[in-house]
Parts: structure tokens; sequence; C-alpha cells
């Protein structure tokens, strides 16, 4: 939005802000800010940054030597839709308090050395990148976690079993389990939320394409956006997830980006279609191959789904991923590529048929991912394909265009690898198979090991040494 200081103060000055917010990235994807009155934001500020405590923010400093800086990134500059005051926001770098030197772990930084790597080995200028965000809107959400009381209760007026629930509306429309996709008012009553939801993204600077329901009878959405540089598009994803959850908060909804919110009903993914420019040139198109597709194109596929074990550390970060990876929900379990299949990893969509369009699309992350470390590895993993020159065809990607999830398909299945079933797996494979991601320095070991053992001993043992309910309905009378 800005490139000098000097615009910065005359839009200040023009719209009567009178609050800076400065917004920055944990290792782990979650916003933190600082806020700061207008006279206190000044040229000082652009050159000696904002302190924070670094040992208080998720796998960033100890305490023994926490303090950082903030500096803030004027070309990310946004009025913020949602504070009573008029506030100017900024997504910042991070820094270190004495030297000013880029932060190694900051995933802002590791995405911009990703996209600064790409240039420097000649294979392309620019990447281009397309998230779909598919996420839930309920009426009200509660849960509890205590040793002795665990509950969870979801209430959605779009549900079919909101008939059962005496505080929702009565109205008769509710969707039928899994038939949500393109749903239209009545049944759809989320139409108004979608609709400020992609006002406020437009504001905010954000390009969108278009928004709908989701196969999730229960309030499952989508909004999908224009495709932009890979960290630009991975800001747009945090500032997404922000804008969907406060709008849904005004109209007195909650919104989530959990992978699998519900039991037996579609997950929300956050599929990334991507692809490769060099001095304008789209290097993915190729009339004559699969799917329209180029040789390096393929081999950048190959190297995704070579890396995915790994990658889905990255990409699907969370113990709930996996309850989406699961077959039968058009879940991308299976490594493989295809035209038009939804069942496959990595899909070629049909419709995208000119050159400057032609792209690819990863099928499993999902927005519990860092996007800053997820994109980062993900060009990582398919420049290595294309660096290797991997045969697609020979590391047994496919392409197969059928139906896996079919009963007949059993014996194409089985052939095919499949993506980790459980956080700790995938972590494994991060901890063992990383060298794509560290051999050029883009990624610091000391961040892949802090990365596995956060992620290890905070989630996935914290998860797997509950007991459930559904355990005490299996169990309690054994």
């Amino acid at each position: 939005m800005f490139t000098t200081f000097r615009e910065v103060i005359g839009y200040i000055e023009k719209e009567t802000i009178q609050a800076v917010d400065l917004k920055f990235c944990d290792l782990f994807g979650t916003w933190h800010h600082i806020t700061l009155p207008t006279k206190a934001f000044n040229q000082q500020i652009l050159e000696e940054g904002v302190g924070f405590d670094a040992s208080s923010t998720p796998g960033f400093k100890s305490i023994e030597a926490g303090d950082m800086v903030l500096l803030p990134d004027l070309t990310t500059g946004f009025r913020d839709p949602f504070w009573d005051l008029p506030t100017l926001s900024f997504l910042c770098h991070i820094a270190e308090a004495d030297t000013r030197r880029r932060f190694h772990r900051d995933p802002r930084f590791i995405a911009q050395q990703s996209e600064a790597y790409l240039e420097k080995t000649g294979i392309a200028d620019e990447s281009c990148w397309g998230p779909e965000f598919e996420y839930y809107i309920f009426d009200r959400v509660d849960f509890r976690n205590d040793p002795y009381y665990t509950y969870l209760k979801i209430e959605s007026e779009e549900a079919i079993w909101s008939n059962y629930l005496n505080s929702s509306p009565h109205f008769g429309y509710q969707i039928a389990d899994h038939h949500g996709y393109h749903a239209i008012p009545p049944q759809d009553v989320l139409y108004n939320i979608r609709a400020a939801t992609v006002k406020a993204m437009e504001e905010c600077g954000i390009a969108v394409r278009y928004h709908h329901h989701e196969v999730g009878a229960s309030g499952q959405v989508e909004i999908e956006v224009q495709t932009g540089s890979l960290t630009r598009m991975a800001d747009v994803v945090m500032l997404t997830k922000y804008i969907a959850k406060m709008v849904a908060r005004r109209f007195g909804k909650t919104a989530t980006f959990m992978p699998k919110p519900l039991y037996r009903e579609a997950g929300s993914g956050m599929h990334f279609h991507q692809h490769l420019f060099k001095n304008g040139k789209p290097l993915f198109y190729d009339r004559k191959g699969y799917g329209g597709l180029s040789k390096t194109a393929l081999a950048y596929i190959a190297g995704l789904l070579k890396h995915a074990p790994a990658l889905t550390a990255l990409t699907n970060p969370s113990t709930n991923s996996y309850r989406r990876l699961v077959p039968g929900y058009e879940a991308p379990v299976n490594l493989f590529f295809s035209l038009a299949n939804r069942s496959s990893a990595v899909r070629i969509p049909k419709y995208a048929t000119r050159p400057a369009e032609k792209r690819i699309e990863l099928r499993t992350p999902d927005a519990t991912c860092n996007p800053y470390l997820a994109m980062a590895g993900m060009l990582l993993a398919g420049l290595d394909g294309i660096q290797r020159k991997l045969d697609i065809s020979k590391e047994g990607f496919g392409p197969y265009d059928v139906n896996l999830f079919a009963k007949e398909n059993g014996k194409i299945r089985q052939s095919i690898t499949a993506v980790p079933d459980a956080l700790d797996k995938a972590l494994e494979n991060l901890r063992h198979q990383h060298s794509f991601l560290t051999t050029n320095g883009i990624f610091p070991e000391d961040l892949i090991e802090t990365y596995v053992q956060e992620k290890y001993t905070k989630e996935y043992l914290e998860n797997r040494n509950r007991p459930t309910p559904f355990e005490f309905q299996l169990y309690y009378g054994v």
C-alpha cells in the first residue's frame, strides 16, 4: 500500500488515523500484535523497530535472550476494518534487537528467502500462488477439557440436527448431510456473512474470485482469491483468516478453520494452486503434455509428492489434520497426480487451459499450517524435483484417472503411497528427511528441531494422552 514513510504520514493525516497496529507471526502460524498511538509512530521506528519479548512468542527465543524488535513492512499497510478507532495495520519483519539483522526463525523471512532462492536457481523468477479457503461458520461452540469433565457442543442453524435444539430457529430449510455444495438461500443462511467477509477482504487489498457454500451441511463455506506471489499470498492467508473470524463474530457467529470439526462431515482443506514463470513466460504449459503440462511442471509435481511425507508436517501440522485425511470425503490421502481428479493429492484443473493459467493444485494442506513455512516448503520441494529431474511416472505418482475410493480400484490404491496418517509420523518424516529445506540455508536446522519437538510434546502427546468420551463409550463397561 505504501512505499515511503511520507506516504504513510500523509494517509494518517488524511484519514485521521489514531492508532498504528503492528502484526507478526510466530513459528506455528498465529498472529500477535502491538499497538501504537499515531504520535508514537515515527521514522525512527522504521529503522530501529519496536521491542517485544520473543521468549513469550511460541518457537522463537529463550528467556535469557528474549529481546527482539519489529520492523514494519510499509508495503503491507491496510486500514483495519474492525477497530472502533481508525487504525492502520502493518505486517512486520522480526529482527535482532542489537544488530537489526533479520531473525532466522521469522516465518515471513523464510518465505522471502525461498523466493530469492527461486531466482538464484535460474529456473524461474516468479512463483504464483492461489490458496482456497474452506471453513465452517457455527452459531455457537462450547467445549471443556478438565480431567473430570470433558464435552463438546456445536450449534449450527443450517444443520439437519438443529431441529432438535431449542436454541435454533426451526424453518424447515436445513441442509441434508453432505449436500451443502453450492446451496442457495434460504438453505444457505451464510451468504450475507460471506459477502461481508469478501467486502472486508477487498477493502484490505485482497482480490477475490468468488465465494459459495461448501459440501458441509453444518455451515461450511469457501472463498477463493486471485493468485499472487508467495510471500504476498502467505500474508493473504493470515489476513483472510483474521477477517473471516472477525466478520463472523460481528454477525454473532463463530468461524473455524479446523480441518475436521465434525465427525462424519466434510473436512476443510486449504488447497494451494501454484505455477512458475520466467521473464513473464509460463513454465508449466505444454500443449502436447499430459493435461497441458510441461516436463518442468511434471518434475515439480514429482518433487512435491516425493517429499510429501515430510512436507505434510508443515502443510498439515495438527492432530486434527489427520482426522480430515481419511478416505471417503474427497480427502487427498494418496500421493499421485491426475487431471481434474479430486481424489488425487495433486490435481490439474481442467478448466485452466490458457498457458498463463496452467497450474497444479496441491490438495493435502489445511489452514492449521503456518502459510509462510508451508508455501516455502512446497516451493523448495518442487524445485528439488526440477533440479534432480525426477521422472514422475518412474516414481510411481501416476497419472491415475480413476476414483481411487471406488472398490474396484482397490489394487491400484494399495500400490500408491499414502500421506502419513498421524501427526507423529509426519513429524518423524520431517525430522529425518528435511535436506530439501535446509541444504540451501533457507530453513535453519534449529528451526526444524524446535518445530518438531514443540509439535510432538505440546500437541501430539497432549492429545494422545487424553481419554475421550468415545473411549468411555467403548471401554467403560469392560
